[in-house]
């Protein structure tokens, strides 16, 4: 019906319009600032992948146990004058690792070592300084979605847990007899530096689309494919641990042959220490040995996963897949470059920067089978 006219109205006369109704206007007020927190959110993922490298090449420079004391806040200052230099090499002198292993170690030569734990330290101290301005600022502003404030506090609370694991990581190799860090505390270490970039990686997925273009993927959701990439996920994970295992012990350059371990499929003697559970993650040859095979089981799985791959309806789905299965091949081919080289430093840090691209690809795949995207029938071709 039609609204009453004022007597005193011109009949030319124009009435102002009432506001339009916005579509859409309480999806836009919980979707927050979706595109400016992924930004964010890559910047942190860059971050923790240089941070990994970084920390692989502390690992193969033996530089890991050249700071020997932890000072969360002082320590971001490295020493400026010889005095504070000598003091720093004073402090390396008194642990086993010079003493036995480097007692020829001149003062330059700490030097060298010094500045890649310091620097591995460091990169730690600036992705925590990022984290907390890029939460706290979108947490005053009032720009963080619907349910995503404990979310991205997450990051944050683990990066703070990995502070104290590395330094209970380079504790442990202070003690009498050590000249390496214990291979199972390393491991914790890695394991979850890769968590961290795995939940950065997925929050930046989910960020990637509206959340009721989320929901209405959803219903689409390949299970099978769903439950076999997540599978491979924890398989991936497995192998990453035991790949830290063999770093911490140098075991890949215990038997730098292959198909065979020096002529054999198992490892010589490998439950020489005791009690026998030692083994598993001190001996050198049997920790090789479940690192290779981990690894064909792996690559096996991969080629399931990508076969299964071929049944599904979303081309974009079985690219993902195919790119898990290319990366996964690579990752191979690195493992056995690696173990001929006796573990060379170029080759290793490789192996680990293409460890991390597969680990992505995984959780790519695995978030394309939980949400697929909608293609067009001449994509599909």
């Amino acid at each position: 019906m039609a609204a009453k006219r004022s007597i005193f109205e011109e009949v030319g006369e124009e009435r102002p319009k009432a506001p339009a109704a916005q579509p859409g206007m309480i999806d836009r007020a919980a979707r927050g600032a979706r595109g400016a927190i992924r930004v964010w959110l890559g910047i942190l993922f860059a971050m923790v992948v240089a941070m990994i490298l970084v920390g692989g090449l502390t690992r193969l420079t033996d530089s890991g146990l050249s700071i020997t004391e932890w000072k969360p806040i002082t320590g971001a200052i490295p020493p400026m004058s010889v005095e504070t230099w000598e003091a720093e090499f004073a402090k390396y002198q008194e642990i086993p690792e010079f003493q036995i292993q480097n007692k020829d170690m001149t003062l330059e030569e700490f030097k060298g070592i010094y500045w890649w734990e310091w620097g591995h330290r460091q990169l730690g101290r600036v992705i925590g300084l990022v984290w907390a301005v890029g939460f706290l600022g979108f947490l005053a502003l009032r720009k963080i979605p619907t349910g995503w404030t404990g979310r991205l506090a997450i990051p944050g609370i683990l990066g703070g847990v990995q502070g104290a694991i590395g330094w209970w990581m380079v504790s442990s190799g202070l003690g009498e007899g050590m000249l390496d860090v214990a291979s199972y505390r390393l491991a914790t270490h890695l394991g979850l530096a890769f968590v961290i970039l795995g939940l950065l990686w997925w929050y930046m997925l989910l960020l990637s689309r509206p959340e009721r273009e989320l929901m209405q993927a959803r219903r689409n959701k390949e299970a099978k494919l769903w439950g076999l990439s997540t599978g491979l996920l924890h398989l991936a994970f497995f192998q990453i641990l035991l790949g830290a295992l063999v770093a911490g012990i140098d075991a890949g350059v215990a038997f730098p042959t292959w198909p065979l371990m020096n002529g054999s499929v198992f490892p010589p003697s490998p439950f020489l220490l005791e009690p026998v559970w030692r083994n598993f993650f001190e001996d050198p040859g049997l920790v090789q040995f479940m690192h290779r095979t981990l690894g064909y089981i792996v690559f096996a799985f991969a080629i399931f996963a990508w076969r299964r791959s071929r049944a599904s309806a979303h081309p974009r789905t079985r690219r993902a897949f195919d790119w898990v299965l290319v990366m996964c091949f690579g990752q191979v081919v690195l493992g056995i470059v690696a173990v001929l080289t006796q573990a060379q430093w170029h080759v290793a840090i490789t192996h680990l920067f293409v460890g991390v691209a597969f680990w992505s690809l995984i959780l790519r795949a695995r978030f394309l089978s939980g949400y697929p995207l909608a293609s067009s029938v001449r994509e599909g071709l």
